[in-house]
């Protein structure tokens, strides 16, 4: 599967197809209604079958609603069962913990299940299989108009879906996700294995020694973001200066989001080049948000290895995750001595065993190297290309 995003033209006839997404929203709250209501009534969950059959017949008599397409409704009735097939199945298991283990603080935390949305905030919806036809050139039909998009690439294989997205400035995006099989890119077989770690001073230590630091955009644009954000909160309800402050506080964390997915891009671009086995630590993000915080956030690293792992796969790299509970920053990579404790705020220790002095990060990075390749059972790529998928 591919997903490739296009922009479309501004346009005025561009407004019916956000009065569609007003459409799908306002569809959206009356499903999430009418699940509220069948269970307390009945105590049961409203089969998915029986809401599309419901709001097929509402919708033949509702002009509004008939403005998003019969796809677009099954995709909203399917993605609010899903939510609620995952709510029911975290809250047993939740259950289950807290019938075992009595007072855990994971048994208190469940998944919620899908809300009321507004509707001026709704994003999307999703076209399947009718509903559009592409014309050639950058042209699409969805629904009866014809509307134009950048083509910044070929759309090539079979379409599966096509979704119109809304951003918060108001601009138009078509997403269309492809079942398509790429020709593998000429690989890099450089026959290089490396282990990174990810720090909150550096941004990632390699084991050869390279250190890579994160610009942090977000503090870069930090009083940017507090001037933006106190005009907005200090213009008046429902004027027109506050929409215009509103959108140019999009604006400003739009410009964070787009300078960091650059170089996001070209970070991992340059790593694939140079490695053939990339080697990280499986991190708890969400215990690290807990502790660090903005700081978590603004490094972004899940957003990063998402990017990583896409370009390893394009270039018959691979990339291999260590168990989280390895000690690696503890562990001596000389001897292999295990310290009973490190503080974070120590950042070269001694190791007492054979005496070498260790920075934390460089150690880090050389264990897990040294981790990951056993796992793969292999010491150097060129023994074995095996070792690499493609």
């Amino acid at each position: 599967m591919k997903t490739l995003k296009f922009k479309l033209y501004q346009h005025k006839r561009n407004r019916f197809l956000k009065r569609s997404i007003n459409a799908a929203g306002v569809i959206y709250n009356h499903c999430i209604a009418l699940h509220k209501r069948y269970y307390r009534m009945w105590g049961k969950h409203l089969n998915c079958a029986k809401l599309q059959s419901h709001i097929a017949s509402k919708r033949s008599r509702k002009e509004f609603w008939q403005s998003v397409g019969s796809q677009a409704v099954q995709d909203i009735c399917q993605r609010i069962e899903k939510a609620y097939q995952l709510f029911f199945k975290h809250n047993k298991k939740r259950k289950v913990c807290a019938s075992r283990f009595p007072g855990a603080e994971l048994c208190k935390k469940g998944v919620r299940p899908p809300g009321f949305k507004k509707v001026r905030k709704y994003k999307s919806f999703t076209l399947k299989q009718a509903g559009y036809k592409f014309l050639g050139g950058n042209r699409v039909k969805i629904g009866l108009r014809v509307y134009q998009f950048w083509k910044s690439r070929e759309i090539e294989g079979k379409i599966k879906t096509l979704t119109i997205k809304r951003t918060p400035l108001g601009e138009l995006f078509m997403v269309v996700v492809v079942d398509s099989i790429d020709e593998p890119e000429i690989k890099f077989t450089t026959g290089k294995i490396a282990g990174f770690d990810f720090g909150l001073k550096t941004f990632l230590t390699c084991s050869d020694g390279t250190i890579i630091e994160s610009p942090q955009f977000f503090k870069q644009s930090l009083n940017v973001i507090r001037i933006a954000n106190r005009h907005h909160s200090k213009s008046d309800q429902g004027s027109s200066n506050r929409e215009r402050a509103r959108k140019n506080l999009v604006r400003a964390h739009e410009d964070i989001a787009n300078r960091r997915s650059d170089w996001f891009w070209k970070l991992a671009h340059e790593l694939t080049n140079r490695f053939d086995v990339l080697c990280f630590e499986t991190l708890n993000l969400k215990g690290m948000k807990r502790l660090w915080g903005r700081k978590i956030s603004d490094l972004a690293l899940r957003d990063f290895l998402d990017i990583l792992e896409w370009q390893a796969l394009k270039k018959g790299k691979q990339v291999v995750y260590i168990d989280q509970w390895y000690p690696s920053s503890k562990t001596c990579s000389n001897c292999g001595h295990i310290l009973e404790s490190l503080d974070l705020s120590v950042r070269r220790w001694r190791c007492p065993s054979c005496l070498s002095v260790n920075d934390r990060d460089e150690n880090a990075s050389l264990n897990i190297k040294r981790v990951g390749s056993s796992t793969l059972g292999v010491g150097d790529v060129r023994q074995s290309q095996t070792a690499i998928s493609v």
